[in-house]
C-alpha cells in the first residue's frame, strides 16, 4: 500500500467561510452580519479547546480580505509582544487594500494580566481606526473586565438544543472527508468518536485521521474508544497501590479530565461506601474546577485520585 499524505486534516480541511463552520445558526448569521456590513468589532471568542474559535476568526479574515496577524498568547505573553511585532502591523497601512488589519490573539488567557493586558486596553483604542482585534480563549474570567469591555464577546459553550445538530454536522463532515481521502469507514466508528469527544471538533479529526493510517476506519478500534474503564483503577485505590494509580492516570490521560470526573462519579455506588459517596462528590467537584485552570492536568488528577485513595472507603 502506497504511503498515506500526511497532512494534518484540522490544516487541510479547516474550513474558508463562515457557512462552511459547524456552528449554531444564531451564531453563522451573527458572523455574516458582520462579514456583509465590513463592521468588524473586537471580539473576545472564549469556550473549549477544539470548537472552532481560531476557525472563524481565521475564516472571517479570509472573507472580509483584510491583512491579519496571528499571536498566540501561550507563546507570546510578554509585553515586549505588543511593543515590537503588534505595533509594527498595526500601525502600518493594510496593504491588501481592505477597511483595517486585523490581530488574532490566540489563547489570550495566557497573556500576562499584570503587564501585557493593561497595556492591549490602551493600544486597542489607540489603532481602533486601523486594526482590529479578535481574543480567543478558553476561559474568559482570566480576561481583564478592563479589556472584556472593549469587546463584543461571543460564548462557544453551545447549549444542549444545538448540540444534536452539530453533532450531526461533524458527523456528516468527517464522511465527507473520509470519502475524499476514499477511505472505507464504519458510521458506527464515527458515531462512537463524535459521541465520545464532542464539542472537541479538531480531537475527533484528529483520532479520525489517527485510526485510518492504513486506509479504513472499522469496527475493530470500538474496544479503544469506549467508555473509561474504572475497575481496576477502583482496585489500586482500595489496595492503596498509589503508583499504580499514576500509572493508570498516565495509560488514561488520552481521555478528557471531565469524561473520567463523570465517569466516578456515575460509578459512586458500584464502588464507593455509602458513607463515602459524599466525600468523593466533593473531592470531584474541587479537582474538575481546579482542572480548568491548572497547567498539569496529569498532576491534578493523580491528586484528586490521592485524596479519594486516602479520605474514602471502598466496597
Amino acid at each position: 500500500m502506497a504511503k498515506r499524505e500526511m497532512i494534518i486534516w484540522t490544516e487541510k480541511y479547516r474550513p474558508k467561510t463562515i457557512n462552511e463552520c459547524i456552528l449554531p445558526s444564531s451564531l453563522i448569521k451573527e458572523f455574516n452580519d458582520a462579514i456583509e456590513n465590513r463592521n468588524l468589532p473586537h471580539y473576545i471568542f472564549s469556550g473549549p479547546a477544539g470548537v472552532g474559535k481560531t476557525t472563524v476568526a481565521k475564516a472571517m479574515c479570509n472573507e472580509l480580505g483584510v491583512d491579519w496577524l496571528m499571536i498566540n498568547g501561550s507563546d507570546e505573553s510578554g509585553i515586549d509582544i505588543l511593543r515590537t511585532k503588534m505595533k509594527n502591523f498595526a500601525s502600518t497601512v493594510s496593504l491588501g487594500g481592505g477597511d483595517y488589519k486585523v490581530i488574532i490573539l490566540d489563547e489570550a488567557d495566557f497573556l500576562n494580566p499584570n503587564s501585557t493586558q493593561p497595556a492591549l486596553r490602551n493600544f486597542m483604542e489607540e489603532f481602533a481606526g486601523n486594526c482590529r482585534f479578535i481574543l480567543t480563549c478558553n476561559f474568559k474570567n482570566k480576561i481583564l473586565p478592563a479589556l472584556r469591555s472593549r469587546c463584543s464577546e461571543i460564548d462557544f459553550h453551545f447549549k444542549k438544543k444545538d448540540k444534536q445538530e452539530l453533532a450531526v454536522g461533524l458527523f456528516n463532515r468527517v464522511k465527507d472527508i473520509l470519502k475524499i481521502e476514499n477511505i472505507k469507514y464504519d458510521e458506527k466508528v464515527i458515531a462512537e468518536l463524535v459521541k465520545k469527544h464532542f464539542p472537541d471538533m479538531r480531537r475527533v479529526l484528529n483520532e479520525i485521521q489517527r485510526y485510518t493510517l492504513d486506509g479504513e476506519l472499522d469496527s475493530g478500534i470500538l474496544a479503544d474508544v469506549g467508555e473509561v474503564n474504572l475497575k481496576s483503577l477502583v482496585g489500586f485505590l482500595k489496595e492503596k497501590k498509589w503508583n499504580e494509580v499514576r500509572k493508570w492516570v498516565v495509560e488514561n490521560l488520552d481521555n478528557d479530565p471531565a469524561t473520567i470526573f463523570r465517569s466516578i462519579y456515575d460509578s459512586l455506588e458500584d464502588y464507593i461506601s455509602p458513607n463515602s459517596q459524599p466525600n468523593v462528590v466533593l473531592i470531584i467537584d474541587d479537582y474538575s474546577y481546579k482542572s480548568a485552570f491548572v497547567a498539569d492536568q496529569e498532576i491534578n488528577l493523580v491528586a484528586a485520585l490521592t485524596e479519594i485513595m486516602l479520605r474514602c472507603e471502598f466496597k
